[in-house]
This record gives structure tokens, C-alpha cells and sequence, in this order.
């Protein structure tokens, strides 16, 4: 079974991007703790831990695409024999389970996000998130069979939160709620091209996109970062 779609031309393309994904979700995270103490907003603090696990899944399916793409090749010398572990070739466990965190801390991340803005009783909540994360851990472990499954899932969910921060914007008209709904937009258009990522060109798409919402959430972060410290308060 072939796990990822990438074409051979795009190999050292796809993991810089997953880097840089990555390095601009961390930064992003850290911008809202920085944030967090200026304001005390629990808000923006969850809105950044959504941010971070979806940095170390990025982070997940960088280190799985590298030994995937590279033939990564450990020798080591006793006596007379050459000890050799292809690493690429015998460990195919080792592939499912970097994409299956990659998929389900995705997936929580997105969960968070989406659960922000949205007030209800504890005990409600405790129940919804359990069974959030049920249903993630089905999608991320069927979806090494079925891999449209997780971008379905990751469409759903970044449509939902496109919605709450659609009234959110709404309400308070600001740019920088603009730059992350448009980022967010990008995201989705861009799982809606995975799920057809069988096709070479299409997962380059979608990839391009992807690295254009990140980009734009580069954008926000130094935006804010040259704002002065009294009109940081808002993300």
C-alpha cells in the first residue's frame, strides 16, 4: 500500500514545508502565551494549545516522511560481518504509527480550535470530548486504509470552526480575526484537495495551500509582534 501520494520531484519540497509548518505553529503557540500573560485570556491560551499539537503533528509526520522519502540506511561494523538495518524496508510499523499520531494529534488540535468559543456545562463538555476523541482514534487508525477518511474529518471540523469565527469576526470586526479566518479558509480548501490526493498534482495543491495558510499566519504573528504592546490584546 502506498501511504503517502508525493511524486518523486516534490520529495525534498514536501518535508520543507512540514518543517516550516512546523516552526510557525510553535512561534504561533507561543505568541498566544505571551498573550495569555498580557491579558489573561484563557481564550487565546486554548487557541495555542490547539496550535502545538498540531505542531508536533507536523512534527510526527516530518521525522516519518524523511525516513520514508530517504533511504535511511544504519551500518555498523562487528568483527568481520556488516550489520545492516534498512530502516525504509523492515520497520513498516514505524510509518503507521508516525502518520496515526500525525492524524489524531491533527485532529485534537482542530477539536480545540473548534471548542473555544463555544459555552456549556462541564459535564457536557467532559462527554463530547470523550467521544470527540473516540471518534478520532477510529478515523486515525482506519484511515491508513482509507486515507481520504482523516481529511474528511479535518474538512468537517475546519468548516466548524470557519463558522464560530465567522460570528466571531462579526462581532468584533478585526483584522487580525480576518487573517486567521482567511488561514483557516486556505486549510480546508486544502483538505478538500487531499481527498483526491491519489493524484500526484492534486496532493501538490494541496500542499501549496496548506503552506500558504501557515504563511498567512506567519503574516499574523509578525503583525502582532510590531503592534504596540497595548493593541496586542487581540488574536
Amino acid at each position: 500500500m502506498k501511504i503517502v501520494f508525493t511524486p518523486d520531484w516534490f520529495l525534498n519540497g514536501d518535508v520543507l514545508i512540514e518543517f516550516f509548518s512546523f516552526i510557525v505553529l510553535v512561534c504561533f503557540f507561543l505568541l498566544c502565551v505571551r498573550n495569555y500573560k498580557l491579558n489573561k485570556n484563557r481564550n487565546g491560551l486554548y487557541l495555542g494549545a490547539g496550535f502545538l499539537l498540531i505542531a508536533i503533528a507536523e512534527l510526527a509526520t516530518m521525522f516519518t516522511k524523511i525516513i520514508l522519502y530517504y533511504d535511511i540506511t544504519l551500518t555498523q561494523n562487528i568483527g568481520q560481518a556488516i550489520v545492516t538495518y534498512q530502516v525504509v524496508h523492515s520497520i513498516d510499523v514505524f510509518y503507521y504509527i508516525g502518520f496515526f499520531f500525525h492524524k489524531l494529534f491533527t485532529l485534537v488540535g482542530f477539536y480545540f480550535i473548534y471548542r473555544l468559543p463555544m459555552k456549556k456545562d462541564a459535564s457536557r463538555i467532559s462527554s463530547d470530548v470523550i467521544i470527540a476523541v473516540c471518534f478520532f482514534l477510529v478515523s486515525a487508525i482506519f484511515s491508513s486504509a482509507f486515507y481520504y477518511l482523516f481529511h474528511i474529518t479535518a474538512l468537517i471540523l475546519l468548516l466548524l470552526i470557519i463558522g464560530n469565527y465567522m460570528k466571531v469576526y462579526k462581532k468584533n470586526k478585526a483584522e487580525n480575526t480576518k487573517i486567521l479566518l482567511a488561514a483557516f479558509g486556505m486549510l480546508a480548501l486544502s483538505q478538500a484537495i487531499f481527498i483526491l490526493s491519489k493524484l500526484n498534482v492534486l496532493y501538490v495543491a494541496g500542499q501549496a495551500l496548506q503552506l500558504v495558510s501557515y504563511l498567512m499566519l506567519l503574516v499574523l504573528i509578525i503583525k502582532i509582534q510590531r503592534a504596540p504592546k497595548r493593541q496586542r490584546k487581540s488574536l
